[in-house]
């Protein structure tokens, strides 16, 4: 039978968006191992044949296949790698029978029947299986059976385990491709063994994260809801791996023996799964980030983006057409700007093209040239110049291109913003305890507002956000006022039955006087956008010439510095001397599990060992020295829904720890005991879902089930 192994690990430095691209590199070289020097695409290469030729080969992968490659490769990356054709296996296909083929599938019974199929008609040469995640004994039997059934065996190069059944969005972002978790969850018309198998489910993909990650983390989780069963199974299945496989597991190699419970930073990461309950707001507030702006109002999906733009047809007039977009951190403004507030994003546009326009200047006054279009057609300018100037252009082209998809991007998001009136509701949700009644009614019944989505979510924020209960007389107001506003009440109806446990959950944050809130209008705001108009692309196609009468009115705010709920939480269990008190009470008694340890983890006599949610006992009690420990890496998981506005706001967190701005901890040392120390969160969740789709969906679903 074939042999199944697990992918090489990348080098400890990488992030896991570097790992996942490793691995997927091995799987399209034929699982050969592939040069340590580099972990960039650029720089890797096709394996060859006998001939010195690269080996071409065809791609068949499912619908999380296809996920998993689309988020970090892009169709030319592939075609370096020797793939000359992509398709899905579920689509029709030809034969191709000279060439060999590479599967990348999740291990179900249908896709084993799809590929004894095709071996049995022979539309390959060979075949090179690959699984997302570890194939059950009872289906690897299965595909071994129908193998030998047809006689293919000859036709089976290679069957492996990859432990890829995970999605990457970003550097340090990752999602489980799973949708309606929090409705599986969380209703009580859901059968017991969906939900179990959903949560096996999540098991499975948290595994293979740790894979990729090749460390075996500490766990931690809150009591009494899925994360902490999540994390129990989680426990279980890592220490079977290594009871089970001793120095062969897939982790022999990067983690030596620690000692369970020391106190010092660890060099282990922690693993931290929350239940998406601890706090609904950040899935469903106005952001004014870059990054969480696109996802919102473009409905950004695995980095990918469709905007509206207006272009010039010959013979005068314009037409307005859709452009598809990929975000990814191989875009330098991106991953520079994303987690910026929207208005800096003008500047820098404006910052990069004059930039852009100075060294193109230089280019053409050289060789001498009137334009860089000119320059591509002119054959009189001087050789050498010439030469060093075709030498830049493709540099300078790529800079172009970049800059006008940002500007594309940008002018729509204005768009959504002024026919929205985000700017409003995210001004009113930077200060959401303090609005007043008439206040909140005069949002609600505003007929500029015409989005009832948005209303819902400003409601739902302040009432999940109030300390006290409206009355019933108000409340009763407000739901008429909604419903008149074409708002579906569903959502609220779920709300109401989970604010309590919301509210116990959630971390009051109070506003930094350091950095506040202003609300000046349009014109200083956006006075990037504006030069743009004025001056540099005038005359270009992609802005609109109304740009300045969408800037008109939208108001200027510098977002309040603060930390969400899951910030201080990570914060308290990774750098406890520096949390707030209100925090570590909190996380006081979090589950901790480290599956590296002995069994039995809790101190004799402590009377923390239970019963789990599942009935099975948890040896998760924390000893005091556990729930102080420290740590420099986290991977933070929700269970049941993630959002960009969390993963801003870790990230930021992580920076500003890096630049020493720790703060006072409850032990009074300023910036705790590791102060400017750089810390790295990763960031995921069962699926990333914008907020107009969590709360008309999933949300509304759980309401209208009663």
């Amino acid at each position: 039978m074939p042999p199944k192994l697990p992918p090489t690990v990348a080098p400890t430095h990488t992030t896991l968006r570097d790992r996942q691209v490793a691995s997927i590199e091995k799987i399209l070289n034929l699982n050969h191992d592939r040069p340590a020097a580099s972990v960039e695409l650029s720089i890797a290469s096709p394996i060859l044949n006998e001939e010195g030729e690269p080996i071409w080969k065809v791609l068949v992968f499912d619908n999380l296949g296809r996920d998993v490659i689309s988020s970090v490769l892009r169709v030319q990356d592939l075609r370096n790698f020797g793939v000359t054709i992509h398709l899905n296996i579920n689509s029709p296909r030809h034969p191709i029978p000279d060439v060999p083929v590479i599967y990348l599938v999740e291990p179900t019974s249908e896709n084993i029947k799809l590929i004894s199929s095709d071996l049995q008609r022979s539309l390959y040469q060979t075949a090179y299986v690959n699984f997302l995640s570890s194939i059950p004994r009872a289906l690897l039997e299965e595909f071994a059976a129908q193998t030998a059934q047809h006689a293919t065996s000859d036709k089976i190069a290679q069957v492996y385990d990859q432990y890829l059944n995970f999605i990457v969005s970003e550097p340090d972002l990752f999602s489980l491709g799973m949708k309606d978790v929090y409705y599986t969850l969380n209703s009580a018309q859901v059968k017991e063994e969906v939900i179990e198998s959903c949560i096996e489910r999540i098991v499975g993909g948290l595994f293979s994260l740790v894979v990729t990650l090749g460390q075996i983390p500490i766990i931690r989780c809150p009591k009494d809801n899925a994360a902490a069963i999540i994390a129990q199974k989680l426990d279980r299945k890592l220490r079977d791996h290594i009871l089970n496989s001793r120095d062969n597991n897939l982790f022999s190699k990067s983690n030596a023996p620690t000692t369970a419970g020391h106190s010092t930073l660890s060099s282990r990461p922690v693993l931290i799964i929350l239940d998406r309950n601890i706090d609904l707001i950040p899935m469903l507030s106005h952001s004014w980030t870059y990054q969480s702006l696109v996802h919102d109002v473009l409905d950004m999906r695995l980095n990918r983006i469709t905007v509206e733009t207006i272009e010039d047809v010959p013979g005068g007039g314009q037409r307005i057409s859709k452009k598809s977009y990929d975000l990814n951190s191989n875009d330098s403004f991106w991953a520079k700007n994303a987690g910026v507030p929207f208005p800096q994003v003008a500047e820098d546009i404006d910052v990069e093209l004059t930039k852009y326009k100075e060294d193109a200047d230089a280019i053409t006054r050289k060789a001498g040239a009137a334009s860089i279009e000119d320059l591509q057609n002119d054959v009189s300018a001087s050789a050498q110049h010439l030469k060093a100037a075709i030498t830049q252009l493709p540099e300078l082209r790529d800079r172009k291109a970049t800059l006008d998809m940002h500007m594309n991007i940008a002018t729509a998001l204005l768009k959504g913003i002024k026919d929205r009136g985000l700017d409003t509701f995210y001004q009113a949700e930077e200060n959401i305890t303090k609005q007043t009644k008439a206040q909140i009614l005069e949002m609600i019944n505003d007929p500029e507002r015409k989005n009832a989505n948005d209303k819902m979510r400003f409601f739902v924020i302040w009432y999940l956000s109030v300390e006290q209960d409206p009355s019933r007389n108000d409340m009763a107001e407000y739901e008429a006022a909604l419903k008149q506003a074409g708002c579906d009440l569903a959502p609220l109806n779920y709300v109401k039955k989970v604010r309590e446990i919301t509210r116990m959950t959630m971390i009051t944050t109070t506003q930094s006087t350091q950095q506040t809130s202003t609300t000046s209008t349009g014109g200083d705001l956006f006075k990037g956008f504006s030069s743009l108009v004025s001056t540099r692309l005038a005359s270009s196609t992609l802005v609109p010439s109304t740009l300045d009468n969408l800037i008109s009115n939208v108001k200027n705010f510098l977002p309040a510095n603060r930390d969400l709920t899951v910030t201080k939480i990570v914060e308290s269990l990774m750098d406890p001397t520096s949390s707030s008190s209100s925090a570590l009470q909190k996380t006081e008694n979090y589950l901790y599990f480290d599956p590296r340890s002995p069994r039995g983890t809790v101190p004799p006599g402590s009377g923390l060992a239970g019963l789990g949610p599942d009935g099975k006992p948890i040896h998760g009690g924390p000893s005091f020295g556990q729930r102080r420990q420290g740590f420099t890496e986290a991977v933070v998981v929700m269970v049941g829904g993630g959002c960009m506005e969390e993963y801003g706001n870790l990230q930021e967190w992580a920076r500003k720890k890096a630049q020493g701005g720790g703060g006072v901890g409850v032990s009074g040392i300023v910036g705790g005991q590791s102060a400017g120390l750089r810390r790295r969160v990763v960031y995921g969740a069962t699926e990333l879902i914008s907020p107009e789709r969590f709360l008309g969906g999933e949300v509304k679903r759980l309401g209208e089930d009663g």
